[in-house]
């Protein structure tokens, strides 16, 4: 009996630490300044994503963000897959695609707008064409321009620059068959760079900051176009901050992230350092609008003094 009770007691407790042990490898070991964890996000946001992503570990060395850049319709097919803790893309989550992560994961996803974008339009140093209107570019896209103009983008489905167009410029009207497709944005600037008629739609953060050596690089290859003011017929603007955030130029964008994470971990640490002041600023280095900062304009005059 003797022996018995000593066997039990043996089993109880081997049945104890198998329990903790299997709890313990349930339970996530990520907190805001360790850990890593994986995110999918808008191949069109590279460049400033990946100076948030520098930024934050640095800061904390215990850190891996493990960043897929993909189009956005891959982002948002993957944040249904139990390794994607977070997605960052162009657009907030739709009310049946929240309920199916809350039906899978048991989980209510949290999304914030942290930024504002803008798509911008490029042609070949040497076009003569650096003004549209909105209605020229519908034209373009359409097939319909006094100009056999060559529309190119990062992909013809599937990437977020593709569904703004589809979604905000063309509407009702189908692109035309004579578009072509990049697979990244890097490779848009390069068709633009060598072909006369081409006109190519890319995200503002591959060419909007001037500060940026390879951006530098591609502003030497490509010319950024004007287009018509939304406020002002007849002006024409280029995707400058001050356009974007006052909505002047037509082609304008929000960047958000959407986080699925029951715990304060990772996910919440680098959402919040994004929509933080430390990464709002990023985002205004980068020439993006931060959305989660306060901006003032104010109207500025120059006076010139002649030298006698």
């Amino acid at each position: 009996m003797r022996e018995k009770r000593i066997i039990w007691s043996y089993l109880v407790v081997f049945v104890c630490i198998a329990g903790c042990k299997s709890g313990k490898s349930n339970t996530p070991d990520d907190s805001y300044d360790k850990g890593s964890i994986h995110v999918s996000a808008d191949e069109s946001f590279k460049p400033v994503i990946d100076s948030q992503v520098q930024v934050y570990e640095a800061k904390y060395p215990e850190v891996k963000l493990n960043i897929h850049y993909k189009p956005e319709a891959d982002c948002i097919r993957d944040f249904g897959v139990d390794s994607i803790r977070m997605i960052i893309i162009t657009r907030r989550f739709s009310e049946a695609e929240e309920n199916f992560i809350v039906d899978s994961f048991g989980v209510v996803p949290s999304q914030m707008v942290i930024a504002y974008d803008a798509v911008a339009v490029i042609v070949h140093p040497m076009s003569p064409d650096t003004l549209f209107s909105m209605q020229e570019i519908r034209e373009i896209l359409t097939g319909k321009f006094k100009k056999n103009l060559i529309p190119v983008f990062d992909g013809l489905n599937a990437t977020s620059t593709v569904r703004f167009i589809i979604d905000s410029v063309l509407r009702k009207d189908s692109l035309t068959s004579k578009a072509v497709a990049a697979r990244k944005s890097e490779e848009v600037i390069d068709y633009v760079a060598r072909t006369p008629l081409a006109i190519g739609f890319i995200g503002v953060s591959w060419i909007g900051n001037k500060d940026d050596e390879q951006q530098r690089s591609f502003l030497t290859k490509v010319k950024v176009a004007h287009l018509e003011s939304k406020d002002q017929p007849g002006k024409y603007v280029q995707p400058v901050q001050a356009n974007i955030f006052t909505r002047r130029y037509p082609l304008v964008r929000d960047l958000v992230y959407i986080l699925k994470e029951s715990h304060k971990g990772l996910g919440h640490g680098f959402s919040g350092f994004m929509s933080g002041e430390k990464g709002q600023l990023i985002f205004r280095r980068a020439y993006l609008v931060p959305a989660q900062m306060e901006f003032n304009i104010r109207r500025a005059s120059l006076r010139e003094e002649s030298r006698d």
